[in-house]
């Protein structure tokens, strides 16, 4: 049994981690519950500990998964500077115990920082159209840094590291109010809201089921390679087309409407997963269809509860 520690445990995708790591190995769930929540991690068999990753801790453990930072523009918009601190000092302070117990650092960077890329899909080797001074920057350029870190950790002091390029991510447990289209456009039609798609809705964009992004990042710390790696859905999507699907599968009164697009918002997104087939022998099973089923069922269960 190995003793395993996830940072950002309690949020989306982490406790989904969690749950999946946790019938075999000893889990340690850390979290400052910024955007994290212990009902994620309730009926989980994990240890929990409220820490905040910008400060030291002093832990022993076999494997780390550090995946602490908020993902969605509502959340890492409202405190930029909160956020770029958790993605350079927490990155430097789990590197750091990674280096002095010998352990294996898988990061959770993300398709952020291709930025608006000018290739498409994009591949790991493209270094990405980002705005280094833009309302975005602090998570886009924060998870660059984490990713250089990581690098300069492994070549300087041989820590073992492996970086995921984690695209749009779906599945229960999303946050009702974290501003991610997914999340929005379910909650929306589900109150009979309209629709707010940003700009015309022929912005692209790839969704992965939250189950294969767990297998996915499971398989890259068992795979003991470096990368990075795309870790996503190349099943590329109109936003638009989301929301007319979301509508189709809801009994909902809801109409689309259309809003001004946000500052540096990408126009197109769609990883290319050949080096994780090839490398990891990993690519997602779980349709955008199937997937939403799922997600809906949740914030159906979700409204009963809170109403």
């Amino acid at each position: 049994m190995k003793t395993i520690l996830v940072t950002g445990g309690a949020g989306f995708i982490g406790s989904h981690l969690c749950r999946k790591l946790s019938s075999d190995n000893h889990v340690i769930c850390l979290d400052n519950l910024f955007t994290g929540s212990l009902d994620n991690i309730k009926n989980i068999k994990t240890e929990f500990i409220r820490h905040d990753v910008i400060e030291k801790i002093v832990l022993e453990v076999d494997e780390i998964y550090h995946l602490a930072c908020p993902a969605s523009p509502v959340h890492y918009q409202s405190n930029p500077i909160k956020t770029i601190k958790t993605s350079v000092l927490g990155t430097i302070n789990m590197l750091g115990l990674a280096k002095r117990v010998k352990a294996r650092l898988v990061l959770a960077s993300t398709s952020e920082i291709y930025g608006d890329p000018l290739i498409h899909p994009q591949t790991e080797n493209y270094f990405g159209n980002c705005n280094p001074i833009g309302y975005r920057s602090n998570y886009d350029e924060g998870k660059r840094i984490a990713e250089t870190l990581c690098m300069d950790y492994h070549r300087e002091h041989n820590v073992n590291i492996g970086i995921a390029r984690i695209f749009n991510t779906f599945g229960p447990r999303l946050a009702k109010n974290d501003g991610r289209v997914i999340s929005n456009f379910i909650t929306q039609a589900l109150e009979n809201k309209d629709i707010t798609v940003y700009g015309s809705g022929q912005q692209t964009r790839s969704f992965c089921y939250v189950n294969d992004m767990v297998n996915g990042l499971i398989k890259l710390m068992e795979s003991g390679k470096t990368g990075p790696y795309n870790l996503g859905n190349p099943d590329e999507r109109t936003i638009l087309d989301i929301a007319k699907i979301i509508i189709s599968m809801i009994d909902t009164e809801s109409k689309i409407i259309f809003s001004d697009l946000p500052s540096d918002d990408p126009t197109k997104r769609k990883p290319d997963i050949t080096k994780a087939i090839n490398d990891l022998d990993w690519h997602p099973t779980i349709s955008l269809e199937e997937g939403l089923k799922h997600t809906i069922t949740y914030f159906e269960n979700l409204n009963r509860y809170n109403f």
